[in-house]
Parts: C-alpha cells; structure tokens; sequence
C-alpha cells in the first residue's frame, strides 16, 4: 500500500489546491470529501471515488471495507487506498473530528437537462447565493424535507467548495441537484410547467396564503439584494414572509426552511 509522509509531497500539495481553490476542482473535475458520514452519503449519492486517504491512528485499513458495504455502490477495487500521518491529515483535515479518512471523488454534470422529476415536484432554487454555510444549511432542509430538486440559479460559490460539503453535513451528495443561468432555470420551469414563486418584498402575498400542492418552485435570493426582476417578473406570485419585527429580512436559509416545510405541511409531508 502506498504511503505518504510529508507535506511537501506533490499529490498533498495538489489535494490543498483542490481545498482552497474552485479553479482547480474544475480543471481536475474532482474534490475531496471528509469524514465517514459524508463519504458514506456520497457512495449512496453514487458518487465516484478516486482515492482514500486514512490516518492509521484513528481509523483501520479492515474498518474502511465497512464503508463500501453498500449495494450497487462502487467497486472497491477501483479506489487506491494511501496511508497518511498525523502532519498530512491536519494539513488536509478541515476539522479534528472527521475519523482520519479523506476520499477523493469526481464532481457530478449539473446539468438541467439531467433532472429526474416526479409529476408533481418540490423545488428550491438558491439565486446568486455566495455563503457557503447558508448554501449548505439549505441543503440540510432540503434533505429534511425530501425535496425533489434544488437548482443553482447564476451561482457565486462552487458547489464543492468544501465548506458547502462541511456545512451541509453530506446533504450536498443526498440532493438532485442542478445548476443554470437565471433565464436558462426559468426556461427550464416554464417548460416543465411549473409554477414559480419567488421570496421578494414587491407585489408579494403572504406566503401561507399560496397553494403549493401543484408542480412548484421555491426562488430565494440573496439577503443584500434579493431576487433579480426577472424572476419577479416571470414569477407565478412572488410571496413574502410577514415580518413583525423592525427588520424587513430574515437569514435566507432560515426562509427557505420556512417556505418548503409550509408546501410540505400542504402536500400532507
């Protein structure tokens, strides 16, 4: 088994590029993904693993079999295994508490056109959000939720940036996800016939005031500036949250959460 000690290795160096920068995911169309929970999410996301790297002290060669335990996964024979020490992981390891395993794994074609949708889907779609933590916490409610789809209108964070892999705790690998232009995501439920509701302040309804029991999309945008005018422009009904307080604005993951259960709690979750 091939074994790397030193920080300075090249692979190491070109595993932190894959950390730190969106460019080098894309190039390399791979990104890395930590800890056992979050590699087992991927597997059953049926996401393609390239390489396990595992940090003998905390987990055991025979105890990485146990992640592969699953049907129709991967084939094990595929993924080269590394044995790394205690000063790689940490170079590599965003956090101390992911059990000493890192894989490597091929991102995944976002395409619109790849979608499988039911007769009647639940949809979020996230407008030009950049925080990483607000991206992955709705990816945690729409894994909750049992969302049909989430889409990335005009997005300003790459999806597999890994503090969306973190924050979303593995929910990245649990969601049919797809990406798009705003006017491409629009096209893309028009043609499908599915109503659009964006969460903006003008020419609003109450968002419990609104049926959801028909194909419908979900459009939250960003906190600083809300959705672009062609979605309240294209929108089916823009709806709002009523707000009691002084702020005119809530936490956009907070939001999304409040608007997707509501369309759960009407379809009878």
């Amino acid at each position: 088994m091939k074994q790397i000690t030193s920080i300075q290795n090249p692979f190491i160096k070109s595993l932190v590029q894959l950390q730190e920068k969106a460019k080098s995911r894309k190039q390399s169309g791979t990104f890395l993904i930590e800890g056992k929970r979050e590699i087992e999410l991927a597997i059953k996301g049926n996401y393609e693993l390239e390489t396990i790297l595992f940090l003998p002290e905390l987990i055991a060669e025979n105890d990485l079999n146990k992640l592969f335990v699953i049907p129709s996964a991967v084939e094990v024979t595929r993924i080269e295994l590394i044995e790394i020490n205690k000063e790689v992981y940490q170079k590599l390891a965003y956090r101390d508490t992911t059990e000493g395993i890192i894989a490597i794994a091929k991102t995944k074609s976002l395409q619109l056109s790849d979608l499988k949708l039911p007769k009647n889907p639940l949809i979020l779609v996230m407008e030009s959000i950049e925080k990483p933590g607000n991206i992955g916490a709705m990816l945690r409610t729409c894994d909750a939720a049992k969302v049909d789809a989430v889409i990335l209108a005009n997005p300003k964070t790459d999806l597999y940036n890994p503090n969306i892999v973190r924050s979303s705790v593995g929910c990245l690998f649990t969601n049919q996800i797809a990406s798009g232009t705003t006017d491409e995501v629009i096209a893309f439920l028009k043609q499908n016939n599915i109503n659009i509701y964006g969460a903006t302040l003008q020419n609003s309804n109450a968002y419990h005031e609104i049926n959801y029991t028909t194909p419908t999309a979900l459009i939250v945008g960003t906190e600083a500036t809300g959705l672009t005018q062609a979605w309240r422009d294209n929108a089916t009904q823009n709806i709002i949250i009523p707000m009691q307080g002084e702020i005119d604005s809530m936490n956009v993951s907070v939001a999304s959460a409040i608007l997707i259960f509501e369309a759960k709690r009407q379809r009878g979750f």
